[in-house]
């Protein structure tokens, strides 16, 4: 069971703010099966938080959660570079699609080979 399924009559600040710490240990620990677990938590809290009563939401509380999850797509998005970095230089390409000159997809991605043998 979720973090947050488990704490469902917390204030959905908390558990957001939970599902936040898990998702950045996550990223840290490169842990994918924390990670996958923290997102989901995090998507609960927030459907919580949008349904909650305006005045339990503080402004404060919102903006410092705001720069947490943005410190955490920050992390993430390093790590898809690392990722991407080394796929490239394994002679691998990423499987997200790739644009030509006029912005059309399919055009193919060029693979680098690191050695003839």
């Amino acid at each position: 069971m979720s973090a947050v399924a488990a704490d469902v009559f917390d204030h959905p600040l908390e558990a957001l703010e939970r599902a936040l710490d898990a998702e950045r240990r996550a990223l840290l620990d490169n842990d994918v099966d924390a990670l996958l677990a923290s997102t989901a938590d995090k998507l609960a809290a927030l459907r919580r938080a949008e349904a909650a009563q305006p005045g339990l939401i503080a402004a404060d509380r919102l903006e410092a959660l705001r720069q947490q999850n943005q410190a955490n797509g920050v992390l993430l998005s390093r790590r898809r570079r690392e990722v991407g970095w080394a796929l490239r230089h394994l002679g691998r390409v990423e499987s997200t699609g790739v644009y030509d000159s006029r912005g059309q997809s399919g055009a193919r991605p060029q693979a680098r080979c690191l050695g003839v043998g």
